[in-house]
């Protein structure tokens, strides 16, 4: 096909081809995530749709070499972000674990390649190892609940290195037997050059990396080459071994574990070309193999994704069963355990993408993979975040959470114009006896002129220094150069280190093209929030905070059960003393319990009516008890948090719909940012929104159809 100047598909040119796989690496994320489609499939579906079983937009074998890159990259990293001082602080219950989420898959999984779905031997032997594997796709999520340091949690981790381990060995059995036959001479020089490869390897990588960063200190640049020449050094040795380079890179991974702490500047650079270029192109490349138009050619295709589905998810529940009795776990712990474990991503497309090059391995397992990989990371994620909530408020009774003791108030500065109310309200909050000054923010992008803006925004800030020099608070007025206004407030919050965040509510313009671009990339207020994890106000205020008669505050289900619940809590005691307003909270049970026990441990005096309240997506039947100077504060919740609920995406809708002429606030309380685990895996990625709505759409019917047959009754 020739289209414009002779441009010809599908392209070999390397300029086109980049233009084009580099667009994929943009957009493909960003427009299949609210598809609620993982970026790790997404980039798959990509490559499937430029390759020779798509749109044939880009030639065969054309991106082979960055792809190949992706996948040493992918594996490098599996080593190198493993916690091996986590892993040998319970290395005994690891090696239960990791023995059983290894063996259980292996052998179920054998069994039923080979004699059900009738594999040769080696094709039944790489299968059965890839079941054995398993992703930490879903760690962040119970990051963000703070049940990182549960057994059940930290052992689960030490499987990955176990299963990890094991399979790659598995593999290298596979890969050295192509050349030759089992026979004892093989699994001698087999075993003679894994072992001489690994010394090299693990002890001699070290050594070396030891020797460069005292003799090389402050090049970055060189840093990062010196590492990624050791990732290609160590697959280069694999292969010379006899076996895959894949190995060779993990291997080298974990060698150099220790010389790369993971909050380094080098670490950051390391995971920022892996995400940015490496594993994209590697997941393209991979999709540009599969073509899923053989799942509608026959049965036979549909029956081995399916079966493979099945095994994956089972063996690894039944490994988590077996764990939990053997070290008496509870219920909640075997749900995270399987969770955790039961999804496939990154080594799983590493062993298959192998077995299929080396023609061990049809097109049929491959297509069959990328549909396991996108089941089980749908539902190790959704058990994950379910038994996780769980398992997080049973740890919240233990050992309290060492939340941010500073009291620093922060405010963006949006409007000049409408600041005087978002400082009344900080002053209220304000509970230090000797007052901190209130930081008022202004966020410009480098440009000429910039001293001369400075000076001017300082100018207009005067009137609200003066406002605050009325109530006997300092406000200081600072400035911040960056790309936007989000990346600016989250680097001034760390720098300065900021315990509340209150900012204008943002009026959403109706413009087509400012909707789409929201949609697409988020709000501001949205990106504030993924980065920002301290206590965060979003204000609207249409009257004095003084005119308040009375302050109506709403919980989220868990509310309780976050760490800046305490924090909060003062804060708004403070308020309500300094408005003089009473106290009306809409909560449950618990929570009335919790924040009974917060009034009396700051020794509140304010008048407090609770009323018993549920279900937050109820919120409208509060209405009659809702007055036109009554100042709302709903708390909300950040995206998989542990009090996160779908319904709260609606509740800035209803707020502004149902009570426009009322002052409120959306309190976001201090939450636990994520840790993430696996590279190419966006935070994105674990919101299960849909499959939440569909379940809290069931409870509502069943709710509806209950109260139905009540009446009847009577």
């Amino acid at each position: 096909m020739v289209l414009l100047n002779g441009l010809r598909f599908p392209l070999t040119d390397p300029i086109p081809i980049f233009v084009i796989v580099l667009f994929i690496i943009l957009l493909a994320p960003i427009l299949l995530r609210k598809l609620r489609i993982p970026s790790i499939i997404g980039l798959i579906l990509a490559g499937m749709a430029i390759g020779d079983h798509g749109f044939n937009l880009v030639a065969k074998g054309s991106i082979d070499l960055f792809g190949k890159a992706g996948l040493l990259y992918i594996m490098f990293l599996a080593g190198l972000e493993l916690d091996m001082a986590e892993f040998k602080k319970n290395r005994y219950k690891s090696l239960v674990f990791g023995g059983f989420t290894f063996a259980i898959p292996l052998l179920l999984g054998f069994v039923l390649c080979y004699y059900l779905l009738q594999f040769n031997f080696m094709a039944s032997l790489l299968v059965s190892s890839m079941f054995a594997t398993h992703t930490l796709v879903a760690y962040p999520l119970a990051s963000r609940m703070g049940i990182t340091k549960n057994e059940a949690v930290t052992i689960t981790v030490g499987g990955t290195i176990i299963t990890d381990t094991a399979v790659l060995l598995i593999l290298a059995v596979i890969t050295g037997s192509i050349e030759g036959e089992l026979n004892p001479q093989f699994w001698m020089r087999l075993s003679l050059m894994l072992v001489i490869f690994a010394l090299v390897v693990l002890i001699g990588f070290p050594f070396v990396g030891r020797w460069f960063f005292k003799k090389i200190k402050d090049d970055q640049t060189t840093h990062f080459i010196f590492v990624f020449a050791m990732v290609f050094l160590g697959a280069l040795l694999a292969e010379l071994a006899g076996v895959e380079g894949i190995i060779g890179a993990f291997l080298a991974g974990l060698a150099l574990n220790q010389l790369i702490p993971h909050t380094s500047p080098l670490m950051n650079r390391i995971e920022f070309a892996g995400n940015a270029l490496f594993i994209p192109f590697f997941l393209i490349s991979v999709g540009m193999l599969v073509d899923l138009k053989v799942l509608l050619k026959g049965n036979q295709a549909l029956i081995i994704a399916g079966t493979l589905t099945a095994m994956a998810l089972s063996t690894k529940w039944i490994a988590a069963f077996i764990t939990q009795k053997i070290l008496r776990f509870s219920a909640v712990q075997r749900k995270v355990m399987f969770g955790l474990s039961t999804s496939h991503a990154a080594a799983t497309i590493a062993v298959i993408l192998i077995g299929y090059n080396m023609k061990i391995i049809d097109e049929h397992v491959l297509n069959g993979t990328i549909i396991l990989i996108l089941i089980t990371c749908m539902v190790g994620s959704f058990v994950t975040a379910n038994a996780g909530k769980k398992l997080a408020i049973v740890e919240a009774g233990k050992v309290p959470d060492m939340v941010n003791i500073q009291e620093q108030i922060l405010i963006p500065v949006i409007d000049p114009e409408k600041t005087d109310d978002l400082l009344d309200f900080s002053v209220m909050l304000n509970t230090q006896q000797q007052k901190a000054p209130i930081y008022m923010l202004t966020v410009m992008q480098d440009e000429d002129r910039l001293k001369e803006k400075v000076a001017l925004n300082n100018k207009n800030l005067e009137k609200a220094i003066k406002h605050g020099a009325e109530t006997d608070t300092k406000v200081q007025a600072i400035t911040r150069v960056d790309l936007n206004l989000a990346n600016g407030i989250a680097r001034a919050v760390k720098e300065m280190l900021i315990s509340d965040v209150v900012i204008e509510w943002s009026n959403k313009s109706n413009n087509a093209t400012t909707l789409l671009f929201n949609s697409l990339f988020g709000t501001t207020t949205q990106n504030i929030l993924n980065s920002v994890w301290e206590t965060v106000y979003i204000c609207r205020f249409e009257f004095p905070l003084n005119a308040t008669s009375k302050i109506i505050l709403v919980l989220t289900k868990n509310a309780e059960y976050e760490i800046g619940f305490g924090h909060w809590v003062k804060r708004v005691i403070a308020l309500s003393k300094q408005a003089g307003a009473r106290l009306q909270v809409y909560c449950s049970a618990s929570a009335q319990k919790a924040l009974a026990k917060e009034f009396l441990r700051n020794r509140g005096s304010v008048e407090v009516a609770y009323r018993p309240f549920e279900n937050l997506e109820d919120f409208l039947v509060l209405a009659r008890d809702i007055h036109k100077n009554d100042l709302i504060i709903a708390v909300s919740a950040r995206k998989g948090t542990m009090s996160y609920h779908s319904y709260l995406e609606n509740m800035p809708t209803k707020l502004l719909k149902h009570f426009e002429e009322n002052n409120f606030i959306l309190l976001y309380p201090e939450q636990r940012q994520a840790e993430f685990m696996e590279l190419g895996v966006q935070q994105e990625d674990l919101v299960l929104t849909p499959i939440q709505e569909q379940i809290d759409n069931i409870n509502k019917l069943s709710r509806a159809v209950k109260k139905i047959f009540k009446g009847k009754n009577k």
